[in-house]
C-alpha cells in the first residue's frame, strides 16, 4: 500500500515506523552496506532494509524487501532474527522539519555475494566490509553500527 507524500508525512511525524533491516554476510564475513541516497541517513553506509507495510505479513515484507534490496527473494526462513532496535533520525524523507522513528526487525543472513543483483534505488554504491572495518568508518551509519558493535557474543562478530 503506498501513501501519497503528505499522508505518510503523517504518519511518520506521528508515529513509529516498522522495518526490517538485513545484515547480510558474504562467506568471508563481511558484511553488506550501501551508500544512501534518501533521507533519512543520506549520505551514510548502511545496511539493507526497509518499511514494512500496513496489513503486509512480516513474511511477505522480509521476502518483498529481500527482492527489492538484494535482487533475489528469498523466504524469512533464510534469515536468523537478530533483535528488536530502535532507530531515531532528526529528520525524514522530506526534509528536516520533523524526526523519524523507526522499531527495527533485524534479521542476519548469509548469501553467495555474486547471486546478488543490486539496485542503485535506495543505495548509489555497495561495498563488504569485515565488522572491525565497519565500526571504525565515520561514514558508515551509527545506527548500522550498532549491529556488530551491542552484540557481543553473537557468533561470527
Amino acid at each position: 500500500m503506498f501513501l501519497r507524500p503528505e499522508d505518510f508525512a503523517t504518519v511518520v511525524r506521528s508515529t513509529p515506523l516498522v522495518s526490517i533491516d538485513l545484515i547480510v554476510e558474504n562467506n568471508r564475513g563481511e558484511y553488506l552496506l550501501g551508500k544512501r541516497t534518501n533521507r533519512p541517513a543520506q549520505g551514510y553506509w548502511f545496511v539493507p532494509g526497509g518499511r514494512v507495510q500496513k496489513d503486509e505479513p512480516l513474511t511477505a515484507a522480509f521476502e518483498r524487501l529481500t527482492l527489492a534490496e538484494l535482487g533475489v527473494r528469498l523466504p524469512m526462513s533464510a534469515g536468523q532474527f537478530y533483535g528488536v532496535w530502535q532507530h531515531f533520525y532528526d529528520d525524514n524523507f522530506s526534509g528536516s522539519d520533523f524526526t523519524t522513528h523507526y522499531i527495527v526487525l533485524g534479521f542476519r543472513l548469509r548469501v553467495d555475494a555474486p547471486t546478488l543483483t543490486l539496485p542503485q534505488e535506495q543505495h548509489d554504491d555497495y561495498r563488504w566490509l569485515t565488522p572491525e572495518a565497519l565500526l571504525t568508518d565515520p561514514l558508515v551509519h551509527e545506527n548500522s553500527r550498532a549491529y556488530f558493535r551491542d552484540a557481543p557474543g553473537v557468533p561470527g562478530l
